[in-house]
């Protein structure tokens, strides 16, 4: 169908001198542009560890930092808009190395001629969702280009959390015999943002499963103090947060296709364009490696909360193909799910 010509190649050519729409994937191109020209560059001992917050030391406390920048187009989508996402994004930055948010900033680059009712919905959106998490907004920018140097709107955010001494939670951290668990369905969010950006309609209320996680991971970090690793796996899915944890940690993921809670609708539209749901993004979900003694706590721990009542243990980690996640399927197969090196679905987040 129409819809589907509009989608990126999940493998670009990649030429040397150009920026593609996949090194903002979180696959192996982001990868290439993070390891060949950042890390170089800004390198330092916080930086090197690469999680999806810098955990700071200072004077009498931990600190969680994280910086996130949203461009995801429609600006409105069943289930959310770009301010409520920005929020959740960043408290989840925040929540996957185990922290309380407490502060948000604002950054908005406004296109020339955007409408001011767009963006009082859009801030209004942004200031319920803040006040929802329990952090506040602290401190902004706003700058305006000519028409044309943007789409509309784009968001920047930072954000400062606090982190509770002997606690630390690194994708560096997993270990063979270790449980894989998933807090409930897969792709919800991507799907939705495809289906309103090109019209496809379902017959259900499919919707963004945004939301801020801290909640969450404060149930099951107080399950469990074994709990090595977090990630929500938002741009390249899961497939893409597992891929960095083995390759970071040395080991293997083991999926179960079984195991794995995708919706109808969600995998209707995968298969119906093409696309693998475990590399549709998703904004309140995450993944956690559990040492296997306390996977069944942590596991009831999540599905006690309201965002977690979907939650299942959805594979083990393994000694054997360091770096790899392979996937057993319904047929009894098995195949290997490697990162993607570009993007299925561009500005999703």
């Amino acid at each position: 169908m129409a819809s589907a010509l509009t989608l990126a190649c999940p493998v670009p050519l990649a030429p040397k001198d150009r920026i593609l729409l996949g090194h903002g994937s979180g696959g192996k191109l982001s990868a290439a542009l993070v390891n060949d020209l950042f890390l170089p560059l800004f390198r330092n001992p916080v930086l090197d560890c690469l999680e999806d917050q810098a955990t700071l030391s200072v004077p009498g406390s931990r600190l969680a930092f994280t910086t996130d920048s949203f461009v995801v187009k429609p600006l409105f989508f069943r289930g959310g808009d770009i301010g409520s996402l920005a929020v959740h994004g960043t408290v989840n930055d925040l929540a996957m190395g185990g922290a309380e948010p407490l502060f948000l900033s604002a950054g908005f680059i406004l296109e020339e001629g955007f409408e001011m009712e767009k963006l009082r919905r859009i801030t209004e959106s942004m200031a319920a969702a803040a006040r929802d998490a329990g952090v506040l907004i602290v401190t902004g920018d706003t700058k305006v280009v000519e028409r044309g140097g943007a789409d509309g709107i784009f968001i920047n955010t930072a954000g400062i959390g606090r982190v509770r001494e002997g606690l630390s939670l690194s994708a560096a951290n997993a270990r063979p015999g270790d449980r894989i668990l998933v807090s409930g369905t897969l792709g919800d969010h991507g799907i939705t943002i495809l289906a309103e950006r090109e019209g496809i309609g379902f017959d259900s209320d499919l919707r963004s499963d945004s939301a801020a996680l801290h909640r969450l991971t404060a149930d099951m970090l107080a399950a469990s103090t074994q709990i090595r690793c977090m990630r929500d796996p938002t741009r390249g899915g899961l497939a893409s947060s597992l891929n960095e944890i083995a390759a970071r940690s040395g080991v293997g993921m083991a999926l179960n296709e079984e195991s794995i809670l995708i919706r109808d609708e969600v995998r209707g539209a995968c298969e119906m364009l093409g696309l693998d749901p475990l590399y549709v993004a998703n904004e309140g979900k995450l993944v956690a490696i559990v040492a296997p003694e306390d996977a069944d706590a942590v596991l009831q721990a999540m599905l006690r909360n309201p965002l977690g009542r979907n939650a299942s243990i959805a594979g083990t980690v393994t000694a054997t193909n360091p770096g790899y996640v392979t996937i057993r399927t319904s047929f009894g197969t098995s195949r290997i799910v490697d990162m993607l090196s570009g993007d299925q679905l561009p500005r999703i987040c």
